[in-house]
């Protein structure tokens, strides 16, 4: 009897025993190909040298500092670095997770109005069918209806506005920038509409990731958006906790969209899955603003720039520069979508095959015509999860694709060390299992 609480109350998970590269073996010697990097955290696979050497070479100076008295080189490289990427984002702080770093970001926000001489700007603007964490404050700006669910009356306010989901939502009469208008303009009618002197931010997934699988905001969109809020004194908040630090090929996923936003979240792939840390960046202005004000951050968290895990997400990150990692993202990034377009092309199951680098979505459907959900719902997601298992296949499955009831999608995001012959042996065995579950119905 284990006394651990697991994810599912009843049930034990496999156990995990040892990794190497982009494959998991568990204690009875099954190994796993990784397609999706567990949550797409694992962008480097397990046992990398130079993350270990890293470990080995710090964990013999700090252990930790707290950072209200004390900064550390790890925590200032580290900072410098991603500042370096963000086009213009120069200040950063470090906490453990993604949740945590999202909250954090919107504290500033509401901070920064408030020493502006603008406390009323309480209200956050998001979208439906998005995620954003698992903390109460979160749930409450994520228009993801399954993970609110039992928690709906304690949730806090927020406002939603449609997601950048072109498959299900643009017309056929609309072009890709007709489109990325009419978001725009809906946006903007929304903070009309609730008072711009009370709207704080808009915050959006650059590529929405666990809700509806690696759906990209089309080419304009975010440039639209960007616009809408600087004309309305809103502040841009892009959450690129799974879409950011390489996974579509950049080091942040709004790099290729053409527009820098106020506030970045990054995360899991951050230290890749080597330690726990994740960060807010954040635009000179806003920093200034505080600076000006009470001079003072309102947030105090135990591991602030936690100086080991700095230290391994330092290595990591030199680690994807050194060994070009990006380009690699980006070429079997290329290969991973080619293979599954391939594999699905006469497929009446799989209605749409899309994302950036090694971040994909397979949506499935019941009319690939007419575009008709998946009605499969968590059965289908479980089939799929365990019937990969039985092929030697991680996958990260999913539900409530569409709407938060209907439809279902698989998320790729592999380890960036990933070879050609992983990719290709990833759609075999993908193949394999989603014949065998259309076929059981």
């Amino acid at each position: 009897m284990s006394n651990i609480i697991y994810k599912n109350i009843n049930k034990q998970p496999l156990w995990a025993d040892t990794g190497v590269g982009v494959w998991l073996e568990d204690r009875t010697g099954n190994r796993y190909l990784d397609t999706c990097g567990g949550v797409a955290v694992s962008s480097l696979g397990h046992r990398h040298h130079a993350v270990a050497e890293a470990f080995e070479r710090e964990a013999r100076n700090l252990s930790w500092a707290h950072a209200g008295s004390f900064t550390t080189a790890p925590a200032e490289e580290l900072a410098g670095l991603l500042a370096s990427w963000s086009n213009g984002l120069t200040k950063v702080q470090f906490l453990s997770g993604g949740s945590e770093v999202m909250e954090l970001a919107l504290k500033i926000v509401y901070q920064y109005h408030h020493e502006n001489g603008e406390p009323d700007r309480r209200i956050v603007i998001s979208r439906r069918q998005s995620y954003h964490g698992s903390t109460l404050g979160m749930l409450a700006i994520s228009g993801n209806g399954q993970r609110r669910s039992v928690f709906e009356p304690v949730l806090g306010p927020a406002e939603f506005v449609s997601p950048c989901y072109e498959y299900r939502d643009r017309q056929p009469s609309e072009s890709v920038e007709e489109y990325a208008q009419r978001l725009a303009d809906e946006l903007e009618a929304k903070i009309v509409e609730t008072g711009a002197h009370r709207v704080a931010a808009f915050v959006a997934e650059t590529v929405v990731g666990s809700t509806n699988g690696a759906v990209p905001a089309v080419p304009g969109y975010l440039r639209r958006v960007k616009e809408v809020c600087e004309r309305h004194g809103v502040l841009l908040l892009l959450d690129e906790v799974m879409a950011g630090m390489g996974r579509t090929g950049h080091h942040y996923a709004y790099l290729e969209d053409g527009v820098v936003p106020d506030l970045v979240t990054v995360g899991k792939g951050l230290a890749a899955g080597y330690m726990p840390i994740a960060a807010v960046l954040v635009s000179d202005r806003i920093h200034d603003a505080l600076g000006a004000g009470s001079g003072v951050l309102q947030n105090g968290q135990t591991h602030v720039n936690h100086p080991l895990a700095c230290a391994i997400a330092l290595a990591v990150q030199r680690t994807i520069v050194d060994d070009d990692l990006l380009a690699n993202v980006r070429e079997r990034g290329r290969q991973l979508q080619e293979r599954l377009e391939k594999r699905f092309a006469d497929s009446p199951h799989v209605g749409d095959i899309r994302g950036r680098g090694l971040f994909a979505g397979v949506e499935f459907v019941k009319d690939r015509e007419t575009r008709e959900p998946s009605t499969g719902g968590a059965a289908l997601t479980s089939a799929l999860k365990q019937e990969g298992f039985r092929k030697g296949l991680l996958l990260y499955p999913g539900h409530g694709t569409v709407d938060g009831e209907i439809g279902n999608h698989v998320l790729f995001a592999p380890p960036f060390i990933v070879t050609e012959a992983d990719i290709d042996e990833m759609v075999v065995r993908f193949g394999e299992v989603v014949d065998t579950c259309m076929k059981r119905g």
